[in-house]
């Protein structure tokens, strides 16, 4: 499970990034699609959500980067312990080559945005 960053720091040149208690997590931060075929129509990905909170969360929008991306996701309350999800359909009709397209994954909760990406190549 990948850990959605809070705070930054830096070392040997590098961002690292530290979860602090109470947040929330994603389960991967990128969905690579690999090589589709522009035939086979559109392909989803779905990002799981875990509540680390003491309180429940709202996932309150989605907001994609492209509008070849149509995102749906849980509107209900995220519980404390459980998981809620993010799904993004790609249409690779009419788009021949790479992508790399991110959703901002904004919440009630802590952090307030995650951003997520899916890529891939099509053919």
């Amino acid at each position: 499970m990948a850990s959605v960053p809070n705070f930054p720091t830096r070392a040997n040149d590098r961002n690292l990034w530290y979860m602090t208690e109470d947040e929330i997590t994603v389960d991967k931060t990128v969905h690579d699609f690999g090589t589709i075929k522009e035939d086979d129509g559109n392909v989803s990905a779905t990002f799981i959500i875990t509540n680390n909170t003491k309180e429940a969360v709202v996932i309150t929008n989605v907001v994609r980067s492209c509008g070849c991306t149509a995102p749906e996701w849980t509107k209900e309350p995220i519980e404390p312990g459980k998981t809620g999800e993010v799904k993004a359909t790609y249409d690779p009709r009419g788009r021949i080559g790479p992508f790399d397209k991110t959703i901002t994954i904004i919440t009630t909760g802590n952090p307030e945005r995650i951003v997520v990406r899916i890529k891939g190549t099509v053919e």
